[in-house]
């Protein structure tokens, strides 16, 4: 019997996979993509490329790359949540590459061999000022000092940093470490004046003659909850508690200590009781865990240092040391209701976590500027409010509240106002698409697990302030930069080149990556197949 012309049909489609050389249907053309860590990142760092840097050991040009982004590096291998892990495509095949650990070590190493910051303009003649010494104002003060402005922020507070200095324990962020990195971006000719509270914000702008106005105050004002209270011992609110601790003021919490509420504030809030002699620090959360606001790593290191946790509880009432609570349960949506069961507990003190909210009064006399009820700002897409020249960011405006959001609100923020003071308008560059973890070919094993971070033992951090979590040497940062995949951009690791079977594949040097010869190329897509990263897509070829 004759074949059919179907049964040549898988041949058929082999070949116009493969190629078919003169007559080829596709070609190989290389691309640069978005990794998900450089996407993720709320400050907009471009992890990756100062991965790469830090895994050739080229550890000073690494931080130049991280600091055109984020001038707090040290800060934020510390704090930040680094959601960019959370995003890492190694995240599936072992563990993500532990990205704020190299960032610590880059930012301490800057400090160790102090690494001035660079600017990257002549003087503008221009003036900023910037209200609020956060992690916003700081870095709003530091793109905009780069850009040739000068810059004065003006902070309420005795020291500068804001919720970095008077929100986050020292056990996370000591002190000297977040000083060292302003005193950095002071040197770049910021000016700094503390104890200032802006009132007349108008008229300090004349004033000082300044040409534009960033706004940056942070929340430190404690959300109000009504609970009955009768002859109650102490009740405080966190933001109190921490910033007191900050200040070198401790308050006396007493014996047993009850923290109410579930996020990360909290947490620290019982973290820091322990610290300061509670016997017993229990938080009060009326949802379960899978539902808590705070971090799981939070939770696990409160619980590790002796700090009790009790779900599905809410507080009704507070009557002296003794406090009806009311057993929850939750709805098929998630939210808590009442049951109607009641205990009670005793408490020398209760510290309500429960969020923070931002005093904008002294911006109501400001004609344009629209509020919130919870104090925020708002701002358009270039970070202005609705008074000309007047710019808002971080916690002022409604967002992520986070020291990574924040600082990435400051970077934007000062390249709008950059463009707004020379009478232009900032487009930012369009985005590259994002290389998912689908799209590489990788091998299905590793034999590179996550470098951990030596911690203090549990039993020796209550007893101070002393940071919990240490650094890594330099051989384990530059072994976990080495873990990076480099998603979606090419890193020269021949593949391509050796696997081409027509030599149609160029070397152009170290650096320059290579170029194809179409008119060797047949178009097989062995160099795409190949390419662990996706850096080589495969498209139709031109008329």
């Amino acid at each position: 019997m004759a074949p059919r012309l179907s049964d040549f049909t898988p041949l058929i489609d082999l070949v116009a996979q493969l190629g078919t050389g003169a007559v080829r249907t596709r070609r190989p053309v290389y691309v640069d993509l978005l990794p998900p860590c450089n996407n993720a990142c709320p400050a907009g760092e471009n992890v990756q490329a100062w991965l790469a840097l830090a895994q050739a050991g080229r550890y000073h040009e690494a931080w130049l790359a991280l600091v055109r982004d984020n001038p707090l590096p040290a800060v934020h291998g510390r704090v930040c949540y680094h959601p960019c892990e959370t995003g890492c495509s190694r995240q599936p095949v072992d563990s993500a590459v532990s990205i704020h650990a190299v960032e610590r070590f880059l930012g301490d190493l800057a400090t160790r061999e102090e690494w001035l910051l660079p600017i990257n303009a002549q003087p503008s003649g221009k003036r900023v000022l910037v209200v609020g010494a956060g992690p916003s104002g700081l870095s709003a003060a530091y793109h905009l000092a780069r850009l040739g402005h000068t810059v004065e922020i003006r902070d309420a507070g005795p020291q500068p940093g804001g919720m970095m200095h008077f929100g986050i324990p020292a056990y996370r962020l000591p002190r000297e470490e977040l000083m060292k990195e302003v005193r950095r971006i002071e040197r770049m000719g910021v000016r700094l004046v503390l104890d200032h509270r802006v009132q007349d914000l108008l008229g300090e702008k004349e004033a000082g003659r300044f040409d534009a106005v960033f706004i940056a105050i942070g929340a430190h004002v404690s959300k109000h909850v009504d609970i009955p209270a009768r002859d109650a011992a102490q009740v405080l609110d966190a933001v109190s508690v921490l910033r007191a601790v900050g200040l070198g003021e401790p308050p006396r919490l007493g014996r047993r200590v009850v923290v109410y509420g579930g996020g990360n504030t909290a947490m620290d809030a019982a973290r820091t009781a322990k610290r300061l002699g509670a016997e017993e620090a229990l938080i009060i959360y009326h949802r379960d865990r899978a539902h808590m606001p705070a971090h799981a790593f939070e939770a696990d290191e409160a619980l590790e240092e002796g700090v009790k946790i009790k779900w599905l509880t809410g507080i009704k009432e507070i009557a002296g040391p003794t406090l009806t609570v009311e057993v929850m349960e939750l709805d098929p949506d998630g939210r808590p209701r009442p049951t109607g069961r009641f205990e009670t507990l005793d408490a020398d003190a209760v510290v309500l976590a429960l969020g923070q909210q931002t005093d904008s009064s002294f911006l109501e006399k400001v004609p344009g500027i629209e509020r919130q009820p919870d104090g925020t700002v708002i701002v358009g897409p270039n970070m202005m409010t609705g008074h000309a020249g007047i710019f808002a960011g971080g916690d002022m405006v409604p967002s992520e509240r986070t020291v990574t959001a924040a600082v990435g609100h400051g970077k934007k923020a000062a390249r709008h106002i950059d463009a707004w003071l020379r009478g232009d308008a900032y487009l930012p560059p369009p985005k590259h698409p994002i290389v998912s973890f689908g799209m590489l070919h990788l091998p299905i094993y590793s034999d590179a697990d996550q470098s951990a971070q030596p911690m203090l033992p549990a039993a020796e951090r209550t007893t101070g302030f002393g940071e919990v979590v240490h650094g890594l040497s330099e051989s384990e940062a530059r072994y976990e930069a080495q873990r990076c995949l480099s998603c979606g951009n090419c890193f020269e690791c021949d593949q391509c080149f050796a696997a081409c079977p027509e030599q149609a594949i160029d070397k152009l040097g170290p650096g320059r990556r290579y170029r194809y010869l179409y008119e060797r190329c047949t178009g097989c897509a062995v160099c795409f197949e190949t390419c662990p990263v996706h850096a080589i897509e495969m498209t139709t070829e031109p008329a």
